[in-house]
């Protein structure tokens, strides 16, 4: 058993199941997304993605652009989340929330690619 292959697997779907945690539930109740969840889902979407920057395989490139897309979602989400909570009068109202909720959904979609991919990358290995 390889380890790094057991430890990127791991950060992979440990994204996946972080974030599809964070957008369950009512799109615009606060209680059901809480924001060191989201913080979570970043910091481990963040680490699957540099694992993803060595592959140099075509498969590396795809996986490494869900990771990217992903990224780029959450990040969007977490500027709008830092936004609306310090930049405007009317505080994180359900709006905002339902934005961030959103944009982490787009990210559930890139990474269910990703997973996707390295199944197929992994059913297609020879021994």
């Amino acid at each position: 058993m390889n380890p790094e292959k057991v430890v990127f697997g791991f950060f992979i779907l440990l994204a996946l199941t972080l974030n599809v945690g964070f957008v369950f539930g009512d799109i615009d109740e606060p209680g059901h997304h809480h924001v060191w969840e989201f913080a979570a889902v970043v910091v481990v979407n963040a680490i699957a993605t540099v694992l993803k920057l060595g592959d140099r395989t075509q498969m590396g490139a795809v996986l490494l652009a869900t990771s990217l897309v992903a990224m780029l979602q959450l990040i969007a989400g977490a500027l709008v989340w830092t936004i609306a909570a310090h930049g405007t009068a009317a505080g994180f109202t359900p709006h905002a929330l339902a934005s961030v909720v959103s944009l982490a959904v787009g990210a559930v979609v890139a990474n269910v690619v990703s997973v996707v991919l390295l199944i197929v990358e992994t059913v297609m290995l020879r021994r």
